[in-house]
């Protein structure tokens, strides 16, 4: 009994045992196996990264009030409203499905709160309870008519685009726009309200403390279950770093007014939704049946359950999306959700990596796409250029982003990492 609990700690790992396949160690291990991993087209989010940099350079080189902290924050409160879209169509584009309609039902959600809150005099908290139903009920329409009737989801929310959008001008009648109490608790979130500084810091120390933990959880299972896994000292390392960027970014930002609570807010969910995705069982199902549909049906997932929640996800975020943006503007207007919404939100969810293809994502697609995106509308602004140059910008990134995604798919395909 001793002698097999020795010869199981003095034993390489599972993992490791083949002599005849390489084991990187140690750094120049690791940054091989980060190359191999490039080569074979597991570019995680690299490509957007390069793309950050890269547009941050070129902005601050033509305007160096761009990397201003003022800027930044600015631009941080314009990134959460559109992400919060952003991140539902990520759900949706895992499964291999699009929704085009995700604009329109952000502006009638706006529409249903502003007409609640302030025409009928409802309660805030009920208002914007109800206008997130009615985004769910929405994607639940979409997805039954996936479902049942076999509908494209391209054609259900293209059609879902013109209806609600239909319904948002109706309900906002001849005004046209509804403003929102100047000085409430909902408008103040989305225009002024800000995180202390000792709450930035402390939320920044929290987060790295945060991702040591499930680093250092997920090594000690693979180490009990016989693989390998990176030392404690490397993830030490890593928690260190990773808090001492985000407790600089935070001091930055805080030369100016600090970090905005509505992107704190954008932020809280995209960490809830990865660890969704990637930590539950649901989050399986979705990578799954994003990959193969049959074979998710063949293995017992419950496939039309899982559109369901993919399809109500997307139309929900999208209804918060526009409820920030109405808190953002102080006002549910006509032109919610129309313009380049869609095209934004899409994009930032392309751009961030989620595969136009299925079964390939994350929920930080949406927070690093729109950070592009909208860094990419910062820059043109502040060098007073035209809309139709950002368009053609913006389109051009998304078109690469498509691109890059496609070669990583046929990279990984011919390297059986598909």
């Amino acid at each position: 009994m001793n002698g097999d609990k020795e010869r199981r700690a003095t034993s390489a790992p599972l993992d490791r045992a083949d002599e005849r396949i390489r084991h990187d160690a140690g750094l120049a291990g690791a940054t091989r196996a980060f190359l191999d991993r490039v080569r074979s087209g597991d570019l995680g989010a690299l490509p957007v990264v390069i793309g950050l940099v890269i547009i941050c350079t070129a902005f601050q080189s033509l305007n160096p009030v761009f990397l201003s902290s003022n800027n930044l924050v600015n631009l941080l409160f314009d990134c959460s409203t559109v992400g919060v879209i952003a991140l539902g169509i990520v759900c949706v584009l895992m499964v291999g499905e699009i929704d085009l309609s995700v604009g329109s039902v952000s502006g009638f959600a706006s529409a249903v709160v502003g007409v609640l809150w302030v025409n009928m005099e409802w309660p805030a908290w009920l208002a914007i309870f109800a206008g997130l139903v009615v985004g769910g009920a929405i994607g639940a329409l979409y997805a039954v008519l996936f479902n049942r009737f076999g509908m494209p989801s391209f054609v259900s929310t293209l059609a879902g685009l013109l209806a609600v959008l239909g319904l948002q001008l109706y309900l906002l009648g001849s005004t046209g726009s509804i403003n929102l109490p100047y000085g409430s608790p909902l408008v103040n979130f989305g225009q002024t309200l800000v995180m202390s500084p000792a709450v930035a810091y402390t939320l920044a120390a929290v987060t790295g403390a945060v991702i040591f933990a499930t680093a250092f959880r997920t090594a000690a299972r693979r180490k009990r279950a016989g693989l390998s896994a990176r030392s404690l000292g490397s993830l030490l390392l890593r928690g260190i770093v990773i808090t001492i960027v985000l407790e600089l970014v935070v001091y930055y930002l805080n030369q100016d007014r600090g970090v905005p609570w509505m992107f704190g807010l954008f932020v809280a969910l995209v960490v809830a939704m990865n660890y969704a995705l990637t930590r539950t069982k649901w989050g399986r199902s979705m990578n799954a049946v994003g990959g193969n549909r049959e074979a998710a049906r063949r293995a017992g997932i419950n496939v039309r359950r899982t559109h369901m929640t993919a399809f109500v996800l997307c139309a929900t975020f999208a209804a918060a999306g526009g409820i920030l943006s109405a808190a953002r503007l102080a006002s549910a207007s006509q032109q919610a959700g129309t313009g380049d919404v869609n095209l934004n939100a899409i994009a930032a969810a392309v751009i961030g990596g989620t595969s136009l293809f299925g079964g390939r994502g994350s929920a930080y697609s949406a927070l690093l796409g729109i950070i592009v995106i909208q860094s990419i509308a910062s820059g043109l602004t502040l060098l007073d250029l035209s809309s139709s140059l950002r368009y053609m910008i913006t389109g051009a990134v998304l078109a690469v982003a498509v691109i890059v995604d496609s070669l990583a798919r046929r990279s990984r395909m011919s390297h059986g990492r598909a």
